[in-house]
């Protein structure tokens, strides 16, 4: 074995002869994010795909997944049910449109604003 440990990061390549040859890594960079004030935020009301459950979804956050994660957990806890955070996307279980986007308005999001 070799003595570093980035040859878990090599993306599709498992040898090559070229010297010069430089290994693709998993380098993601995280997008920045956005301030409150900027984020341009909607609530929608979803049921399809779910077997009839009525979720709300929030969709337009541009920034960090990790950012997006703690908005999710302000969210449920303030909503006092589940969710999670899936494309992009965070999603409330139950219909809280008009909750999410007074916490959201609360929290200093200025733009959030009932979907569809």
């Amino acid at each position: 074995m070799a003595k570093n440990n980035d040859w878990k990061s090599r993306l599709n390549v498992v040898y090559s002869t070229n010297p010069d040859y430089q290994y693709e890594g998993d380098d993601e960079e995280d997008m920045e994010t956005l301030a409150p004030d900027k984020q341009n935020l909607r609530a929608y009301l979803d049921r399809s795909g779910r077997n009839g459950k009525t979720v709300t979804l929030v969709k337009g956050f541009v920034g960090s997944e990790d950012d997006l994660k703690d908005l999710a957990k302000v969210l449920k806890t303030k909503c006092g049910v589940g969710g999670s955070v899936k494309d992009g996307e965070i999603i409330i279980q139950g219909d809280f449109r008009t909750k999410v986007v007074d916490i959201l308005l609360k929290e200093g999001y200025k733009k959030a604003k009932n979907g569809n």
